[in-house]
């Protein structure tokens, strides 16, 4: 069951659209989702959910504002009557890109590579590596909801938007707050080419992965639905497979058991990317693996100024993940250099 507290706002840390950091007066701090609740100021009294800390679940130490008792009412418009987290009591009129510019037919996404990611890290480091081979490709993040849902949440994602290596962003499903808004992720793949302009979409969670010992037991199998909306919806599809070096636990050595079973949920081939020079691996029937010469990852994140840690680690701390993921990076850079050459 949740929990609550009621305290009190001492101080605005920092704020950005749709987000506010802030210290409360009992020591804690927590983050304030300014679209749902409104923003804060100093010394406002707030109702703050404490659970996933108290829990000691990957929130960072921070709470979030359920409510702002210093004000009685908050209103702001939305854009349409399409609802997310609906029938909870935050639900929110957000509309949708499909209510707003509906497809005229059947979508068509012209063999443009869709990379697929099982972790909100792998997105920022699939996005650099593409941005770095072809810097002219116009890159769209479509987020699920699979884990975070609020855009805002994402250091990530600001900080990629901020550096130009994602172009625009779509929410699916319950997940809100990006450039587009889309009900759920195969129309998502449509708006991110239809009205953002994609040359390459990157499709991932936002931060807070679930997973567990079990094959089925992680958010991270959504690749494996998604890989085949991509495919009959025309599109290139590419995993952006998790394999480690560092990782303690034996399942995620090699190619993660969560991206073995992603895989095997999808019937239609797809692309893995294969770093060269590190150890194969093998990936289940009808998907490719794929090996291709991946770029120093370090040096590319630094020169894009995108900072990328994944379970606390970086480039230096765990090389085959980073290089595995970037592996996809490059294969999506190579499709759409091949698309770019062939235009009339």
């Amino acid at each position: 069951m949740p929990s609550f507290i009621t305290t009190s706002v001492s101080a605005v840390l920092a704020e950005r659209p749709g987000l506010q950091r802030i210290d409360l007066a009992d020591g804690s701090r927590a983050v304030v989702l300014t679209d749902l609740t409104g923003p804060v100021t100093d010394g406002d009294e707030v109702v703050v959910n404490t659970t996933a800390v108290e829990l000691g679940l990957g929130t960072g130490g921070w709470h979030v504002v359920h409510w702002n008792l210093s004000r009685r009412e908050w209103r702001q418009a939305g854009s349409g009557h399409i609802m997310k987290l609906r029938y909870t009591s935050l639900q929110t009129d957000v509309g949708a890109a499909e209510e707003q510019a509906p497809a005229p037919d059947w979508p068509a996404l012209g063999g443009r590579p869709a990379v697929v990611c099982g972790l909100h890290s792998q997105v920022g480091i699939v996005a650099a590596i593409i941005k770095d081979l072809e810097p002219a490709a116009r890159v769209v993040y479509v987020m699920t909801d699979g884990a975070a849902l609020p855009l805002a949440l994402s250091d990530l994602t600001a900080s990629l938007r901020a550096t130009g290596t994602v172009d625009a962003t779509v929410t699916a499903g319950h997940a809100f707050g990006g450039d587009h808004e889309a009900v759920n992720v195969p129309s998502a793949l449509d708006v991110a080419v239809r009205l953002a302009g994609a040359d390459v979409v990157v499709v991932g969670m936002g931060p807070g992965v679930v997973g567990t010992a079990s094959d089925l037991g992680t958010t991270a199998v959504e690749a494996g639905p998604i890989l085949d909306a991509a495919s009959r919806l025309g599109a290139e599809p590419i995993l952006a497979a998790r394999a480690s070096e560092a990782d303690l636990r034996p399942r995620h050595r090699d190619l993660s058991h969560h991206s073995t079973s992603a895989l095997r949920l999808a019937a239609l081939p797809a692309r893995v990317g294969h770093a060269a020079g590190t150890p194969l691996f093998d990936v289940p029937p009808p998907h490719r693996l794929e090996t291709v010469v991946v770029p120093p990852v370090e040096e590319v994140l630094r020169r894009r100024s995108v900072p990328v840690t994944s379970m606390g680690r970086g480039p230096d701390d765990d090389p085959r993940f980073f290089a595995t993921t970037a592996a996809a990076g490059v294969l999506a850079a190579q499709i759409h250099r091949g698309r770019a050459t062939v235009r009339p």
